[in-house]
């Protein structure tokens, strides 16, 4: 706790300061995580995060040109 004062105490410097893209993130994570349950394989489990995430979209509209 101590380590982290200054980022703790940093909330209440900066007003307006939100948590929102934090948990945004968290609730993508876990939807990948629901999504992805079962894959053994590490490779299928990569490819369906980057599904989930849009890590493909610049591949596949430069496919359809």
């Amino acid at each position: 706790m101590k380590r982290r004062a200054a980022d703790i105490l940093a909330y209440f410097d900066h007003v307006g300061t939100s948590n929102g893209p934090t948990e945004a993130i968290n609730g993508r994570i876990e939807h990948l995580r629901g999504t992805a349950l079962g894959f053994r394989n590490l490779a299928h489990y990569i490819t369906r995060a980057l599904l989930d995430t849009g890590g493909f979209r610049h591949q596949l509209h430069s496919l359809l040109r």
